[in-house]
């Protein structure tokens, strides 16, 4: 070997990767863990989602709306506790104390079907659970983010980690149909466990290498168990992001139980059902990952925070109008696979970003909050009001839209608003 032979280093790896992203060598581990983190967590959770969906359709309409409002119930109840978990231990364990009670869940939810019928109250409790576990480990995981990157890094970065979600969404159903025709349907769920605890672990490998084996993370938040629940009611920007997810959630549940109708009236059979949610968030997974990878950092970048919030209410407004002139399952389906990948590509980042200037403590307590008992009020409002309007007509009556459209041109005026706040912010963090 000469003087000349290059030598492996922390750059060569930063080389191929700034194809995709503009990465510095020193965060090349910790992106590659973090990207890993998320890919394991929603390959998990995308391997229960479409039975999740399918239980849906088969509770019906009024049993869902009935269902959603369980689930924010059992939110609020959730929060306190969370807020204690968060208030008492060290922030290095709450994440994978929390990972690993939803782990024993999927493994007690594997026993009693494996032993026992799957009765309607198996099903209910297994749809209640699935939506309160998606929305508790993914806000983990990007509390965890906020709290090790940094507002410019995250700018950057988050576009490529948040495609480790995508490649997961995408994952999660393929090893689905692939493995369901060799065990039973039931044993998946605990590769869903072993996916999360992969999770767990490299979540914790994300946190040694962004910060050591010591440092500030070792201490718990502090505070009360109601101060994410305080502060989203007494700041102005937080009670911006609440209502932007509040809306964003009444209008995207509207699309739901339209499509839930509509599947019911449309395919009669169980599997082609599920055969149908999976084809869905197959094309929303492909095309998310090919903006998230060679888009979103861009678009953050460039245009700033403000026009990638915009793209959401914008796309539902679009959206909406086309549900009032014709509502066709296949139109509704077009609209949900739209919102979804606007969401996930461009405002969920956005969102995460705008997080990144927050306290630790707020980075746990609040956006917990948010991405818990907020977006699931959303859910429950917007089946009641679905159900009140007489949602077995659905926009066809032409009462969904005429209730819909205020509300996306009021989430308009709140995602300017929110991208005003946290210009603001971040001028003042600077």
């Amino acid at each position: 070997m000469t003087d000349e032979t290059p030598l492996p280093s922390a750059e060569q790896p930063a080389s191929w990767l700034k194809r995709f992203v503009n990465v510095e060598p020193g965060e090349v581990a910790a992106l590659l863990a973090s990207f890993a983190m998320f890919f394991a967590l929603l390959s998990a959770y995308y391997i229960v989602r479409p039975v999740r969906d399918e239980i849906g359709v088969s509770l019906g309409k009024d049993a869902l709306h009935q269902l959603f409002t369980v689930v924010f119930f059992v939110m609020v109840a959730l929060v306190p506790l969370f807020g204690f978990v968060a208030a008492r231990f060290p922030r290095r364990l709450v994440l994978p104390s929390i990972y690993i009670f939803f782990v024993l869940n999927l493994i007690g939810f594997w026993l009693a079907m494996k032993t026992g019928d799957k009765n309607v109250w198996v099903a209910g409790t297994f749809f209640v659970w699935g939506s309160v576990f998606n929305l508790f480990v993914v806000s983990l995981f990007w509390s965890l983010m906020a709290e090790l990157w940094s507002h410019t890094e995250a700018k950057r970065l988050y576009g490529f980690i948040s495609a480790g979600g995508t490649a997961g969404a995408l994952a999660g159903p393929l090893l689905t149909q692939g493995l369901v025709r060799f065990v039973e349907p039931v044993n998946l769920l605990l590769v869903s466990a072993a996916l999360l605890t992969a999770a767990m672990i490299a979540g914790l490998a994300v946190r040694r290498l962004k910060t050591g084996a010591a440092g500030p993370e070792m201490d718990a938040t502090g505070g009360g168990i109601l101060d994410g629940a305080i502060k989203v009611f007494t700041t102005p920007m937080f009670a911006r992001i609440a209502i932007f997810i509040f809306l964003a959630n009444v209008v995207g549940t509207f699309f739901y139980l339209e499509q839930a109708r509509l599947v019911a009236l449309t395919i009669p059979d169980s599997a082609q059902r599920v055969a149908f949610f999976s084809g869905r968030d197959l094309v929303v997974s492909i095309v998310t990952f090919l903006i998230e990878v060679f888009g979103t950092a861009r678009i953050l970048q460039r245009f700033g925070v403000t026009v990638a919030l915009l793209a959401l209410p914008v796309t539902a407004t679009v959206g909406t109008l086309l549900l009032s002139f014709d509502a066709a399952l296949w139109v509704v389906a077009a609209v949900m696979v739209a919102e979804r990948i606007v969401a996930f590509s461009l405002a969920n980042p956005a969102i995460k970003v705008i997080y990144t200037l927050a306290s630790p403590d707020e980075k746990y307590k609040v956006q917990n909050f948010i991405d818990t008992v907020v977006f699931r009020g959303g859910d429950a409002a917007s089946g009641w009001v679905y159900a009140g309007l007489g949602g077995g007509l659905g926009f066809a009556a032409g009462a969904m839209g005429a209730v819909a459209m205020p509300l996306v041109l009021m989430w308009i005026w709140i995602a300017r608003r929110l991208g005003a706040d946290h210009h603001q912010r971040a001028e003042e963090t600077v």
